[in-house]
């Protein structure tokens, strides 16, 4: 359309912008003094009688709502063929545009800013009993404000969940997600509930804050394969000088599963904003009765074969001793059709303590990776003399735990803790016996805190683990962790 034209009683003054799913013009209301955003969706949305029909009901229920952080919506309807909806025009950009402008992501308390006033507009939302199912930068407007804070208002509420662009994925005609913010619960086809916008919001944060998604694999398939399987990033990674406890605001809003996130958008923003002033954050929970995720059909099979990608934690060059078994003797029958496969005799050493599968998470949050002797991420389907599983904590104390076992089943070596200015001493409990070692080295120039347990009992004996923290000593992880673990 041209300006000019008028469409649905709407005067068009100029095309905002366009996408899969159709196009949006400037536009003036033919009886108030006022301009309003005019979206009219595609012909191939609009031909379908069935999403007409949802697409009309869920925007009516979204018409409902009236928050200052949600765009209004004012009308909507159909015209020759073309379904349309009339919103509240702001003047300014989405958060995408405004990423474009900031390559490396906003400065941190202005992402915060955005984010808490989106979170807002969201729990309205919610507790309207609505979904956005959609959350993203482009679905965040953000109107500068000469005299204050930016004003942030969400948009895309109603039609977020009924139609989709080229990014986003479809099944039986109904839009999951775009799959830079899927929640795991969007990709494996499941009942949703508000939660999934915690997640995308979190992820929405995570981009905010560095310029990049928090997957940014190459192919769809391999951003699914990560939201389903891969640890939540750590932003302070890729932001010199953001604290660490923002890595946790963004672990347990980007949770795989929904009951360890936080219970509310405000509680996400909050507990950022509590981060940036260092404040400390509290940790992913670990619920009674956790229950683990499998992934099912297609994305299973997948799962078992590749080498998970990306290590969560970056330790540089200073990794745990690994030590090579004195023998390469064939290692005892076991079953290896579970989801950890051939490393699935080291996480039934500790089942209390290590994810049931790669997809869930284990004590204090931990998610783990199987990795090669380099470091590099490996398949669960191949045999090797050692495994080695480097889990990411939630840094309450523990940054990063790994654990080594020989698959032979041989002794762990009695070799010393090197590196490490170390105390050691003996322990017993009911159900095995080893020694503790702790200390502290140092990681570019930066103190760490180490422990290792080692086991006497022969259901452990053949494995080690070791524990590094980036905020408190070896003396600590000893007072504060060790006396609670599940080992």
């Amino acid at each position: 359309m041209r300006a000019g034209e008028v469409f649905a009683g709407f005067r068009i003054e100029r095309k905002l912008g366009a996408g899969g799913m159709g196009s949006v013009y400037l536009a003036r209301h033919p009886r108030l003094p006022r301009q309003i955003a005019l979206k009219v969706l595609s012909d191939t949305s609009s031909s379908d009688d069935e999403f007409r029909a949802r697409f009309l009901r869920e925007a009516e229920l979204a018409a409902r709502l009236a928050h200052p952080n949600v765009v209004a919506i004012l009308d909507r309807g159909v015209q020759d063929e073309s379904l349309w909806i009339a919103m509240q025009f702001v003047e300014g950009a989405d958060a995408a545009d405004l990423l474009r402008e900031f390559p490396a992501g906003l400065p941190p308390e202005r992402a915060v800013h955005v984010v808490t006033e989106a979170a807002r507009g969201l729990d309205a939302a919610h507790a309207a009993g609505l979904l956005h199912r959609d959350v993203k930068p482009a679905n965040i407007l953000v109107s500068p404000e000469p005299d204050g804070p930016d004003r942030v208002l969400v948009t895309d509420f109603g039609i977020a969940r009924a139609i989709g662009e080229s990014t986003e994925l479809t099944a039986a005609g109904e839009v999951l997600a775009t799959v830079a913010y899927a929640a795991p619960e969007q990709l494996r086809g499941e009942t949703l509930d508000h939660r999934v916008d915690i997640y995308a919001l979190g992820a929405t944060l995570y981009q905010l804050v560095t310029g990049g998604k928090p997957f940014p694999h190459e192919t769809a398939v391999a951003v699914m394969q990560a939201h389903l399987m891969e640890p939540p990033p750590r932003p302070s990674d890729i932001v010199p000088g953001l604290p660490k406890q923002f890595d946790r605001v963004i672990a347990r809003a980007m949770a795989k599963e929904q009951d360890q996130r936080y219970q509310s958008c405000g509680a996400l923003a909050e507990a950022a904003g509590a981060a940036l002033r260092g404040e400390t954050v509290a940790p992913v929970p670990h619920p009674a009765g956790y229950r683990k995720r499998l992934l099912s059909g297609a994305v299973a099979a997948v799962a078992l074969v590749l080498a998970i990608a990306a290590t969560a934690f970056v330790l540089g060059t200073n990794h745990p001793e690994k030590h090579s078994p004195a023998t390469t003797s064939a290692a005892p029958i076991a079953d290896e059709s579970g989801p950890w496969g051939v490393a699935g005799f080291a996480v039934a050493a500790f089942p209390k303590l290590l994810p049931h599968s790669p997809t869930s998470s284990g004590f204090h949050g931990l998610w783990c990776q199987a990795k090669d002797d380099n470091g590099n991420s490996v398949p669960l389907d191949v045999r090797r003399d050692q495994v080695w599983l480097e889990c990411s904590s939630d840094g309450d104390p523990v940054d990063v735990l790994s654990v080594n076992c020989i698959t032979s089943r041989l002794n762990w070596p009695d070799i010393p803790y090197s590196g490490v200015s170390a105390g050691t001493r003996p322990w017993t409990r009911g159900n095995g016996s080893g020694r503790v070692m702790w200390g502290d080295s140092t990681v570019g120039g930066k103190p760490k805190g180490n422990l290792r347990v080692a086991f006497d009992d022969a259901a452990r004996n053949f494995c080690v683990v070791d524990l590094y923290s980036l905020t408190v000593s070896g003396q600590a992880l000893l007072d504060t962790w060790w006396p609670d673990a599940p080992i």
